[in-house]
């Protein structure tokens, strides 16, 4: 019989369970409790034991971890700020701002604001000159204009230039200073109306409009303004310089008239030109016409004889001549150009007021035509002024501020390549009075012509120009402008995202305005520039809309198919 040696236990004692029994353990006695482990273990007991002794570890870790944090929470509770900060409330329920728009900017004068003080804050830009419209980023009025500019000393002389792709408001820019600036006592003279851009304003401001072309009024190429005829009342040395200075000018525009007609001059011709416009008008009336200067050329005088050096042979002055008889020819009145130069001026120019040459009368594929009209004009408008600061200087005539604007810059750069020397001479002689001029085109590739010198030249035309706004343009567009202005990477982009055009609505079916309309970067040298948008009166708008033909003409369509629809029902 076999006899069972292992203790008994009686069944009212529960059944030990070192495992949980252990978690009241203290660490002092843990070798007490090894060594009860070791009696009564098992190796799946020795496991167990362990992941007890590892669960109260992480629950002792767990404990401290928690108490952390709600002791670092109630200290940010304790040091949370009884107002908001400029981003709002920061923290659960609160939210702060990640952008922060600014505020809307308002300007106004000192007494307008006077109740606000000192709650206020300065321009950014000087509020001189013509009010165009918003700053793009701060939202302020921006001034400008090449005028006004120059007579606070902002800029060094008052030239502009206005660069832009077609429909993005490079004539609403421009009539935005013409109808601002005779309130300020500047008087805007548009040398060049194509389209016509400008008539309305001219006529809403009081001014005068005078059209040439075909069958509508002369401009005489000889003629250097109504005060050209009073330069004789000038004190000696003011007198020799200002005749010499409104006889280049009319060289100049005959030079530039005789070459678009067929080639470049040589040097004895240029000088037989000067020499007879000398011979036949010397006092500058500017009753002589064409047909007189080539009647004087023809006659043989002495002293046109010895720049030809015909040597006593008639037939060798005939020949020496020839080029320019020929040229002058082509510019009377059985010429292809009709009466347009060959007569005396139809309608003088008044200098008291708003001036506007209107060129709409011929037509666009005349290109030829509407060039040498841009010269004549460009001229004559400038010598007028020219003249009239003159006399100002000496005391005879009431001085006046003028402004002159040359659109289309591009139509007569383009007709000749030689056109780029006769338009550099018009502008370089304004530049050297101080008479305001504006330039316009559309891009930079209008300014690439036949030859790398040519195209310096026109480009020159930007680069010496202290205001240039610039539109709209593609990054090809931009010919120089990066190196000469130092434009930022930022101005770049911004130039040619106003250039994409706009999407179409696909409920009416009708394109949207483009997103860069009415935008402009002004760039004053290599500061950084200033990007508005140009706003308009509702009085401007309704005098100064570009695209009138057209929407009249999509107003009878829309007529049209009105009708249509209401037959059909």
């Amino acid at each position: 019989m076999t006899t069972n040696t292992e203790p008994t236990r009686s069944t009212a004692d529960p059944a030990p369970n070192p495992f949980v029994d252990n978690l009241s353990i203290s660490a002092a006695g843990s070798d007490e409790r090894a060594t009860e482990l070791r009696a009564a273990g098992t190796r799946r007991g020795w496991r167990a034991a362990g992941a007890t002794r590892g669960a109260q570890k992480a629950a002792q870790r767990k404990s401290g971890l928690f108490s952390g944090i709600r002791a670092r929470r109630a200290a940010n509770i304790a040091a949370r700020p009884v107002a908001p900060g400029k981003r709002g409330w920061p923290g659960k329920g609160g939210g702060s701002a990640v952008i922060v728009d600014s505020p809307p900017e308002w300007r106004g004068s000192s007494v307008q604001v006077c109740g606000l003080w000192p709650f206020s804050a300065g321009s950014g830009t000087p509020v001189v000159g013509v009010p165009l419209g918003r700053h793009l980023l701060t939202r302020g009025t921006v001034c400008a204009d090449p005028v006004t500019w120059f007579l606070k000393r902002l800029i060094n002389n008052p030239s502009g230039f206005v660069l832009g792709r077609p429909g993005l408001g490079k004539s609403s820019l421009v009539r935005k200073m013409a109808a601002v600036l005779p309130a300020y006592g500047v008087l805007p003279i548009v040398l060049s109306d194509l389209r016509p851009d400008y008539t309305d304003l001219i006529k809403a401001l009081g001014g005068q409009v005078i059209k040439v072309g075909r069958g509508e009024g002369n401009v005489n190429p000889l003629d250097v303004g109504p005060l050209a005829a009073r330069i004789g009342e000038l004190p000696e040395q003011l007198r020799r310089k200002a005749h010499a200075d409104l006889e280049g000018r009319r060289l100049n525009v005959v030079r530039g008239l005789c070459e678009l007609s067929g080639s470049e001059l040589l040097d004895h011709e240029v000088n037989v030109l000067s020499t007879a416009l000398r011979l036949v008008d010397p006092a500058l009336t500017g009753h002589a016409v064409i047909a007189d200067l080539q009647t004087t050329i023809e006659a043989r005088p002495d002293a046109l004889r010895a720049i030809v050096q015909d040597r006593g042979e008639p037939g060798r002055y005939a020949d020496r001549t020839q080029r320019l008889v020929d040229a002058l020819l082509t510019l009377g009145e059985d010429g292809p150009y009709g009466d347009t130069f060959a007569r005396v001026t139809s309608e003088p120019m008044m200098l008291d007021r708003a001036v506007s040459f209107d060129m709409s009368a011929v037509e666009d594929d005349d290109q030829v035509l509407q060039a040498g009209l841009q010269l004549v004009c460009w001229s004559y408008g400038s010598a007028g002024v020219s003249a009239a600061k003159y006399l100002a200087d000496a005391g005879l005539a009431e001085r006046r501020v003028y402004l002159l604007v040359m659109d289309e810059l591009w139509l007569a750069l383009n007709a000749a390549t030689f056109m780029v020397d006769r338009v550099n001479a018009i502008t370089r002689l304004n530049r050297a009075r101080m008479i305001g001029q504006l330039l316009i085109t559309h891009t930079m590739d209008d300014l690439v012509l036949a030859t790398e010198a040519a195209t310096k030249k026109a480009w020159g035309f930007v680069e010496r120009s202290e205001m240039v706004f610039l539109g709209g343009l593609a990054e090809g567009e931009m010919g120089n402008l990066t190196k000469v202005f130092g434009m930022s990477r930022r101005e770049r982009e911004m130039i040619t995202d106003w250039s994409m055009e706009g999407t179409v609505n696909p409920e009416t079916g009708q394109a949207e305005a483009a997103p860069g309309q009415g935008n402009f970067l002004l760039k004053t040298g290599k500061k950084p520039g200033i990007p508005f948008h140009v706003e308009l009166t509702p009085a401007e708008l309704a005098i100064g809309n570009t695209n009138a033909a057209w929407q009249n003409l999509q107003e009878t369509w829309s007529s049209r198919e009105t009708t249509d629809t209401e037959v059909g029902a």
